[in-house]
């Protein structure tokens, strides 16, 4: 029997997503770069909301979405993010719980709202995505519950959390915590603009041990590495002697670690329909593997299967039951 209660506690921004269809022109106009995650105020959240289409509303958040996904394999998962106690605090929380995850945060009663995160989905599927963290700025190192954290086997870290001061500071709190139990501590870079700002610290962290495992996509790595050459990306990764996972769209994804390196297909589609939480989710079904001590390839697949359910409609959570769908297809 393990020695833990949870399988993974996610740390990250507790968001409620805002999901709308949109076109190329809308993004040109709006002055949004495609493809990217981008901070906004308060009153720019207000007017892109006012002038972009009508939306799905989701609860949302990288790291939120991922444990939401290990859940639905079946998972025990716990979640550490602040909302304000407003409605849409109210339903993520709400979606959270009923989703069977631990979520200790008290909900701030003052100060901003709830984050939200606009998403647009252009026809190609893929997502812009403008965010107003609001009440996540205010995660602190008192929300860091030292308990779930050590009852955890895998800390998951969500690289967007880098940029609260406070939030970083929780953040680290919790991969002392969690090494001090003899626990492992994974991060995800999150974002390729989210690597530019922080590759220095990122950097930090890897390769002083803080963290134990690396998600991160194709072109995040190669900001990371500061290179346009994806090969001399990896090798770099391989150097850096920890677990890394890269996911590369539809050309699947790479483990590598410093003894081997495993290519894996990505699991077959019938449409793209919305790229949002590919990754969040690829992470779910990795980690769901690894605590269940599978090896590194079946993990891979466990990702891909995840990934490719949650691109087939909007959203950034899964619509099936996972664990089943890994049943189906003979991986657990």
């Amino acid at each position: 029997m393990s020695d833990w209660r949870y399988d993974v506690l996610g740390l990250g921004n507790a968001i409620v997503d805002v999901i709308a269809r949109a076109e190329e022109d809308f993004l040109i106009r709006e002055k949004l770069h495609k493809g990217s995650m981008t901070l906004i105020d308060e009153a720019r959240a207000l007017g892109l909301y006012d002038v972009m289409g009508s939306g799905t509303v989701i609860s949302g958040g990288s790291a939120a979405n991922t444990i939401v996904g290990l859940a639905s394999f079946g998972a025990k998962a716990a979640f550490i993010g602040k909302v304000r106690a407003d409605d849409p605090g109210h339903a993520f929380a709400h979606d959270i719980k009923a989703m069977g995850v631990h979520y200790p945060t008290a909900p701030a009663k003052d100060g901003p709202a709830t984050a939200r995160c606009f998403v647009l989905v252009t026809p190609d599927g893929e997502r812009t995505m403008n965010t107003y963290l609001g009440a996540c700025q205010n995660l602190t190192p008192d929300d860091v519950d030292e308990a779930t954290v050590q009852a955890s086997a895998i800390t998951y870290l969500e690289g967007y959390l880098w940029d609260p001061p406070a939030a970083k500071q929780a953040f680290l709190k919790a991969a002392t915590i969690a090494h001090a139990a003899g626990r492992k501590v994974a991060l995800t870079l999150s974002d390729s603009f989210c690597v530019d700002r922080y590759r220095d610290e990122f950097l930090d962290l890897i390769r002083k041990k803080t963290v134990d495992i690396v998600f991160a996509n194709q072109h995040e790595l190669c900001s990371l590495y500061q290179t346009a050459d994806f090969e001399s990306a990896v090798v770099a990764l391989r150097s850096e002697d920890l677990l890394g996972v890269v996911t590369c769209s539809e050309d699947g994804s790479l483990v590598v670690t410093r003894d081997e390196t495993h290519a894996v297909a990505a699991f077959p589609i019938q449409q793209l329909v919305d790229t949002t939480g590919a990754g969040d989710l690829y992470a779910a079904g990795f980690l769901a593997g690894l605590t269940r001590s599978a090896d590194y390839v079946t993990c891979a697949r466990l990702g891909g299967l995840a990934a490719a359910e949650v691109i087939q409609h909007y959203g950034a959570r899964p619509q099936a039951n996972l664990r089943d769908l890994a049943t189906e297809c003979g991986m657990i």
